[in-house]
């Protein structure tokens, strides 16, 4: 497909006011201490499976009210303490397979591969959402922030971070966090409301600048929220409204960590613009790979920089 979106100079410089609501910092505030006071509950339980020089683990532990998360964790050979890199998956997807861990682990990185809850993978979704949605995922309670579907999301996956520092094979100073997609987004929440990575890398971001995305985009999931709106046009301001406190856009100025994105300039699921709207709004050190002839895809040629860039700031070394 052509090129739909803003040239890429006026990309590298596209900034649209932020639509945090007053309240935007106290909501946070409240939320991380609501996770952080909860007990993980956390199982592990070692996994059979054909692996030379790795030692895969399923881990179950308690995420946001009552949710049950799981995950992969693929240590390398030896005791550590290792640099750990935390991995969240695409929309509708389930962690990845363990082969697919074995990269990192090969790297001498211990690997957590997380659920996203009720999708695809063995992470429970106990929440209730009142209001009704349509398909998928994006307009579960969305009529509130205090109930929306990634509120719980978001904490679960921090909550990934507050069991790996409790092991004492991983490092806990060299932690990063890497996803594609709704990975992607996930990779950049974590690094926004957590203190704890340091190194952030995710890949063709989900869940920035909603509005545009959903006035721009060509393909689900974005589209969800304009079919619900479809539904119910009376409920616009009230959806804008919850969507707000969740919108990378509006996170992103508070991720402290350097952090490598990537984006295809031909994507028509997490348009370019939205991207750029987050990455603009970083403050740390940060670097995003363009790939002008991309669609909506992991980029086989970004592990490299992934690689060079973990190397760097979680193992000390210039490759």
């Amino acid at each position: 497909m052509a090129l739909y979106d803003l040239p890429i100079d006026e990309l590298r410089a596209y900034r649209p006011a932020l639509t945090r609501e007053s309240d935007f910092d106290a909501f946070w505030d409240a939320t991380r201490a609501e996770s952080r006071q909860a007990p993980l509950n956390a199982e592990v339980h070692p996994v059979t499976y054909p692996l030379l020089r790795a030692r895969p683990f399923e881990v179950f532990y308690d995420g946001w009210r009552g949710a049950r998360i799981c995950a992969w964790y693929v240590l390398p050979e030896g005791d550590g303490p290792f640099p750990a890199m935390v991995q969240y998956h695409g929309y509708s997807g389930a962690k990845h397979d363990l082969h697919e861990c074995l990269s990192w682990v090969a790297q001498g990185y211990a690997v957590m591969t997380v659920d996203t809850r009720g999708q695809s993978g063995n992470s429970s979704d106990p929440g209730h959402y009142a209001g009704g949605h349509v398909k998928g995922w994006m307009t579960l309670g969305i009529l509130d922030p205090e109930t929306y579907y990634y509120r719980g999301v978001f904490m679960d996956c921090v909550r990934a971070l507050d069991w790996l520092v409790t092991r004492p094979e991983v490092d806990a100073a060299r932690i990063g966090v890497t996803g594609v997609s709704q990975g992607g987004a996930l990779t950049l929440a974590v690094a926004a409301l957590d203190e704890r990575p340091a190194l952030a890398m995710p890949e063709v971001p989900y869940l920035c600048h909603y509005k545009r995305a959903v006035d721009i985009a060509v393909r689900d999931p974005y589209l969800e929220i304009a079919e619900y709106l479809r539904r119910y046009p009376e409920r616009y301001d009230q959806v804008w409204h919850t969507l707000s406190y969740f919108d990378n856009m509006n996170l992103a100025g508070w991720i402290a960590c350097p952090t490598l994105l990537s984006v295809g300039l031909q994507d028509d699921i997490c348009p370019p613009s939205t991207v750029f709207a987050a990455y603009n709004q970083i403050r740390a050190p940060k670097e995003i790979a363009v790939y002008p002839y991309h669609n909506h895809a992991a980029v086989p040629a970004f592990w490299e920089a992934k690689l060079r860039w973990a190397h760097r700031h979680l193992m000390g070394l210039e490759l």
